[in-house]
């Protein structure tokens, strides 16, 4: 809780007559993601990230690994040197909300690109892609 909050916590508690109406303070429970991109970038540093975070998201999955795995491609080198990356529907969850100007500006971005759709969903969902 802030300094503020805490103080007029006390003031309510131990001094009635002296604490006014108590305003909420307003704290968000949803943890900010960082963004993986900018709308400002150019169309090779925009797609250049978005194959990076795919990537790391490749890495974070057991499932997309055992995936290939089972399709025969066991080889480390060959996941590093293609750059191999898996969309799985979070890289919206990375950017600003769709209702505020950056997000908006991201998403048309990313949609002129071929990344998003004109639905706002990821065009590569639940694909392995590769750079």
């Amino acid at each position: 809780m802030s300094f503020h909050h805490a103080l007029e916590m006390l003031k309510r508690e131990h001094f009635p007559l002296a604490a006014g109406p108590i305003q909420p303070v307003k704290q968000s429970t949803v943890r900010k993601l960082p963004a993986p991109v900018t709308a400002e970038a150019g169309d090779r540093e925009l797609l250049l990230k978005i194959v990076g975070f795919y990537q790391d998201a490749f890495n974070q999955s057991p499932e997309a690994q055992r995936y290939l795995e089972s399709r025969g491609l066991k080889s480390a080198e060959m996941v590093e040197r293609f750059r191999l990356g898996f969309a799985n529907r979070t890289l919206g969850l990375c950017l600003p909300p769709k209702n505020r100007v950056a997000g908006a500006a991201v998403r048309t971005r990313l949609e002129e690109l071929g990344i998003y759709r004109k639905s706002g969903h990821e065009h590569f969902n639940g694909s392995l892609v590769i750079r």
